[in-house]
C-alpha cells in the first residue's frame, strides 16, 4: 500500500535540501570566498565557540570521519590558527584558537552576517518573523537538540483563531471530533474575547521553536467557581512537563484570585489530560455520556476545592 502521505512529505524534504545547499552556498568549492571548505569553515566556527574542545567531540558534533577531522585539524595547526594542549590525559588534548585563528574567524563571521542580512532584508520585519518561526518549527520538529526550550507567555492579538485552529484539527485527527468541536471551541474563544474579566481570567501559551506548543484558560464561571478550558499541548512537545506547568499555573492564579474551586470537563478517552488533572489534585465528580461530537463519548467533570 503507497503511502501518499509519506511520499509528500519525502519529497518535500528532498527539495528543500536541494534549495538550501544552493542558498547557503554548500555547493560552492569555498565558503564565503575564502580558502576554507564549508565543513571547514565549520569546524573553525566550532572550535572559536568552544575553546578548549577536544578532537573527539568536534569529531562527535559534526559527524567526521577520524582521519578526516585530523587532517583538517593538523591544517589549522600549520595556518597557526590553533594550537593543542596536553590536559591530564595525553590522548585528550584541547584545542585553543589562537589569536591569528580569531582574527581569520571574525572576518569570516562577519562576510557571513553580511550575506544573510543581504538575503532577509527583502523580506520585511513580517516576513522575517515568519521565517524565524518556521525554521524554529523546522529544528524541533526533526529533533534539533540545540533548538530552543519552550516558555510561557500571556495570550496576544491572533492567539484566539489559532488555538481554535489546531485544537479542532488536533481532535479531528485523533477523534474524529468534527464541525461540533470546532464551533465550541471558537465559542469559547470568542466569549473569552469578549468578555475577559482582567484579575480574573487568563491564557497562557507555551512557545518552542517560535511557534504555539500548547495553551490552556481559566475562565469565571460564576459563584466564586474558575473553570479550566481547553488544556492542549502539540504532539511534538508533549512529555516536556507542558501541560503540567499550565494546568498548575492555572491552579496558582484561582487560588491567588481567590476562588473557591476550580472545575473542568474532558472525556474519559482524553488520558493524558486525565492524569495531569489526577496528578494536581483534581477528583471526577461525575461522568455521563453525550453525543454531542456526532458519537456517544464519555464526559467526566473534574473539580479542584480550596475552600469547603
Amino acid at each position: 500500500m503507497i503511502d501518499t502521505e509519506m511520499d509528500e512529505a519525502v519529497r518535500e524534504v528532498r527539495a528543500f535540501n536541494r534549495f538550501h545547499t544552493r542558498f547557503a552556498g554548500a555547493l560552492a568549492p569555498h565558503y564565503m570566498g575564502s580558502s576554507l571548505s564549508l565543513i571547514e569553515a565549520r569546524l573553525l566556527y566550532e572550535i572559536a565557540k568552544r575553546d578548549g574542545a577536544l578532537a573527539s567531540d568536534l569529531r562527535k558534533t559534526l559527524d567526521l570521519d577520524a582521519g578526516y577531522a585530523s587532517r583538517l585539524l593538523r591544517r589549522f595547526q600549520t595556518e597557526g590558527w590553533i594550537e593543542r594542549g596536553r590536559g591530564d590525559d595525553a590522548r585528550q588534548r584541547p584545542i585553543h584558537m589562537t589569536a591569528d585563528g580569531r582574527s581569520v574567524f571574525a572576518a569570516l563571521d562577519d562576510r557571513t552576517r553580511s550575506d544573510v542580512v543581504a538575503q532577509l532584508a527583502p523580506l520585511g520585519a513580517a516576513g522575517r518573523r515568519a521565517l524565524v518561526s518556521a525554521l524554529g518549527t523546522v529544528r524541533v520538529l526533526l529533533g534539533d537538540e540545540d533548538a530552543p526550550d519552550w516558555s510561557l507567555r500571556d495570550f496576544r492579538v491572533g492567539d484566539m483563531g489559532l488555538i481554535t485552529a489546531r485544537q479542532s484539527i488536533l481532535y479531528g485527527e485523533a477523534n474524529g471530533w468534527g464541525r461540533p468541536m470546532e464551533a465550541l471551541i471558537g465559542d469559547v474563544t470568542a466569549r473569552f474575547l469578549r468578555d475577559y474579566k482582567p484579575g480574573r481570567e487568563r491564557c497562557w501559551v507555551a512557545e518552542r521553536g517560535g511557534r504555539m506548543a500548547g495553551s490552556i484558560f481559566l475562565c469565571d464561571s460564576g459563584d466564586n467557581a474558575a473553570q479550566l478550558r481547553l488544556l492542549y499541548v502539540e504532539p511534538d512537545a508533549r512529555g516536556l512537563g507542558i501541560g503540567e506547568t499550565l494546568v498548575r499555573n492555572c491552579i496558582d492564579f484561582a487560588r491567588e484570585a481567590g476562588y473557591d474551586r476550580i472545575w473542568l470537563w474532558t472525556h474519559t478517552v482524553l488520558a493524558s489530560a486525565r492524569r495531569i488533572y489526577a496528578a494536581s489534585g483534581f477528583d471526577c465528580i461525575a461522568v455521563e455520556t453525550h453525543d454531542e461530537f456526532g458519537e456517544p463519548e464519555q464526559g467526566e467533570t473534574w473539580e479542584l476545592r480550596f475552600r469547603a
